[in-house]
Parts: structure tokens; sequence; C-alpha cells
């Protein structure tokens, strides 16, 4: 039971902009300002870099399409874990609760934080990972990670005190990032190099692998190997491009979110595609294909960022980031808590998160998440962890959506506000792209697929012995 201080319902206050701005606000982290150089390390060419931009976007965009109809059907706090319930059981949609909470969310939350405190230093040295603090053992803690918690504890703390808080935060740091976007490509366009894009674009489609200098490996990709390249490329931009359904999470805490839901979805995922097309297109028009690739510990809109703005560059990008990854985090902060809160309800998470309080919001949802983040900061593994997200967010984003084709044969007569856009092509689309991604990853990367099923399947006894204590109350 809730205590006195709680309140038992959440207050509806998110409009269809503050859906919006959390789902392009969310998206948008460091991926976007990182990942194109290990993008063209792995397909060599301009063209390709694109075409990696747009099949996620697509994907993206078709996902997007079919949760509408799950959200319109399902217009309550949990998002994905309520659609995997409703379409197949609880042990499914505990398996995604869990891997949300162990490292989906948390690992992206420290992810970001990280690359907040990374780009800080830009500006204050005294906060970059070389700044050793002190050691526990063998573990170093430096600056960056201190900054990222205190950020992550901060944000945390912003959104217990209620929704308007949050996202105040989320729109007012995503329209400017939006903004600081759009300005970056407007300049970006405007200092194009002609010399670069001719030579960038002259064998455009030509794919091969370049190695860590620059230089072209030798050999071009047979067609099994190319597949695999983009598939290897892809998990950088389907990380970037990842949280695209972070608004589902909050349907309880929409205003409509019979409509809303599925429209922020759609507004926000356009928006975000767009950009990180145009912005992989700017970085073609400044910079030859070996600096993209060789770029500073990846930082290619660092590098772009010098050409366009001269030595300045630097810390405008920086500033850029900071703002961009602020935002971001305190999406995932907000969103994240709502799917541990239904898991609750449901018996198959701790017992106090179930609990509102008496700003209407998951409390102790929020703070579990930031410890665990916090921790995955400290540990230094975030890095690795977001390796294997990209695989197992797909996973669960193609058993999602086969859900819609579950419920339209399980609940043929079922209330459905908004149904899937272009069904059941979109949606089959999807679904065919998502296995082929994953069956490229099991080939390529096969490390990728292994540890991040490891974390999934842990959640199995964690199950079970979740359910078994339910039984033991209900029978005391």
């Amino acid at each position: 039971m809730a205590n006195d201080n709680s309140s038992s319902n959440m207050k509806h206050e998110l409009s269809l902009l503050d859906g919006t701005m959390l789902v392009a606000g969310s998206m948008i982290g460091s991926g976007i300002f990182i990942v194109s150089a290990d993008i063209i390390r792995n397909v060599g060419s301009a063209g390709w870099l694109i075409a990696v931009w747009l099949i996620t976007g697509f994907m993206t965009l078709t996902a997007a399409l079919s949760y509408g109809e799950l959200s319109a059907m399902f217009p309550k706090a949990g998002g994905q874990y309520i659609y995997l319930k409703e379409s197949y059981n609880k042990l499914v949609a505990f398996l995604y609760g869990w891997s949300f909470f162990a490292v989906i969310q948390t690992g992206t939350i420290a992810a970001v934080g990280v690359a907040f405190s990374k780009f800080t230093a830009y500006l204050i040295p005294a906060v970059s990972d070389e700044n050793i603090l002190f050691n526990i053992g063998s573990l170093k803690i430096n600056a960056a990670q201190i900054v990222s918690i205190v950020l992550i504890f901060f944000l945390t703390y912003i959104n217990t005190k209620g929704v308007k808080g949050g996202k105040l935060i989320q729109t007012t740091f995503t329209m400017t990032k939006l903004l600081s976007l759009f300005g970056l490509i407007i300049f970006g366009f405007i200092a194009f190099k002609a010399d670069v894009w001719n030579a960038n674009w002259a064998d455009a489609w030509h794919m091969h692998k370049l190695n860590t200098d620059g230089t072209a490996a030798t050999g071009d990709y047979i067609i099994n190997a190319a597949l695999g390249a983009i598939a290897i490329a892809m998990v950088g931009s389907i990380f970037s491009s990842d949280a695209w359904n972070s608004v589902t999470f909050v349907a309880g805490e929409m205003k409509n979110p019979k409509r809303d839901v599925a429209l922020s979805m759609m507004f926000g995922t356009l928006i975000v595609t767009v950009i990180y097309v145009l912005a992989n297109v700017v970085y073609t028009a400044v910079l030859p294909l070996n600096e993209i690739a060789t770029a500073e510990k990846d930082r290619v809109a660092v590098t772009a960022s010098t050409v366009i703005f001269g030595n300045i560059g630097t810390m405008i990008i920086a500033v850029m980031i900071m703002i961009s990854t602020f935002g971001c985090n305190n999406g995932l902060i907000l969103s994240g808590a709502r799917v541990y809160y239904t898991m609750a309800k449901d018996g198959v998470f701790f017992k106090k998160t179930a609990e509102l309080n008496k700003n209407s919001v998951p409390e102790f949802g929020l703070w579990i998440q930031a410890v665990v983040a916090s921790l995955l900061c400290l540990s230094g593994k975030y890095g690795d962890l977001l390796d294997m997200i990209s695989f197992v967010v797909v996973v669960f984003y193609v058993l999602t959506i086969a859900g819609v084709f579950i419920l339209r044969a399980k609940r043929p007569d079922a209330e459905r506000p908004y149904k899937a856009l272009g069904y059941p092509l979109i949606p089959a689309i999807y679904i065919l792209m998502g296995v082929a991604f994953c069956i490229l990853l099991c080939v390529y990367k096969s490390d990728y697929v292994k540890y991040g099923l490891i974390i999934v399947l842990t959640g199995i006894p964690i199950y079970f012995i979740s359910q078994r204590n339910v039984k033991t109350q209900q029978i005391e």
C-alpha cells in the first residue's frame, strides 16, 4: 500500500509537444556526434555512410508507426512492457523489463552521462576522464565519472519533484539542441568544400573496410561480408536512434494518450532521422573520408566543427553536446522509472517501486535507476554493455511489433483508436529487417549476441523467484 504522502494516480500533464520533445530529446544524445567514424571504417564510402543512417531511420520510423496501434490500445504507463505482456505473457514482458533495468536504460543513462562529462572537459579541463581522483583497489575513479554521477542524481532529483519540472527541462533543452543542430547543418553547407565533396562522392558506393589510420584495407567485401559490414555499422546508428519509444512509458501521464503517443513517436522519429541524415551529409561536405575515420576519439562533429567555425568550433560543439546529453539523460531518466513502476504493479519488481510519491511520480524507481546507472559509470564497463544493447533492443522490438499481428488474431474486436499505418506490410518490413540485422550480428559479432542473451536469460530465475514470493505472500 502507498503511504499517506503518496498519490495513487499519475497526473495527465504531457501534451503532444511534450511527447514529441521527449521522443526527439531522448533519441539525440552523443551518438550523432561520434558514431559516424566507426560506420565509415566499416563501409568505407560516403554513399554507404548515408545509406546506413537512412536504413536505420526507415527501420525506426516503421517501428514507430507500428507501435502507434499498441500505444492506442494500451494507453497507460509501462509502454513496451505492457505490449509484450498483452501479446505474449508476463515472463516475456519481465525479460524485457529486466534487460531494460539491467543494461538498456541504465547503461544508456551511464554512457550519455559520461559523454556529457567528457565534453564538459573541453570547457573545464579539471573534469577530464584523464584526471584520476582516487583508486579503489584496481578501480580508478576519474573526474568525468563523478561529474556524470552528479548529473544523473541531479536530474533524478528534479524528476522526483513531479512531471512538470522534468517536462520543462525536456522541452527547453530539446528545442535548444534541435536549433543548434540545424545551425550546425546550415553553417556546414555554407562551409561546403567542393573538392572534398567530389572526392568523397566520386566512388560513393564502393564498399570496403578502412583501417584505423584511414587507409583502405586490402580487398573488397564479398556479398555476405558486405551485409555483415552494414549490420556492424548499424550498431552505432541504432544506438543513436534508440529511445524513440520513450513516450510510450509515460502514456499514463499524457493528456490524450490514445492519439498523442502515436503522433509523438511519428513526429519525433521523423525529425531526428532528417537531422541525422543531414548532419552526415555535412560531414562528407567538409571532411575527407579518412579524416572522418580517424577523428580523435571518434569525435567527428568536433573535427567538422573546427573546419566550419575555426578554432572556436571545438567549444561550440562541446556546448552543443553538453546541451544534447543533458536533455537526453533527462528524457531517459523521466521515462525509465515508469517501466519499473508498472512491473512492480504486476508483482515482478521491488514492491516499493509501485508507490507514487506526493508529486505523483515513482520516486523509488527513479532512485534505484540512478544507483544502477551510477554503478555502471564507476565500473567503466558501460561501453562494453552498450555494444550488446543494439542486439537485445532489436530482438524485443521485433517481438513487440510481431505482437501487432498476434493481437489482431487474439482480439480482433478490441478497440483500436489508431491502426498501424500500412498494416500488414510496414510491420512485416520491420520484422524482416530486424531479424536480418540480428542474424548478421550472430554471424559477424557473436560476442554482442552472447553477452546480450546472457543478460536477458539471467532474468528467468529472477522471474520465477519473484512469482514464488508473490504466491507465498498471497497464502500468508
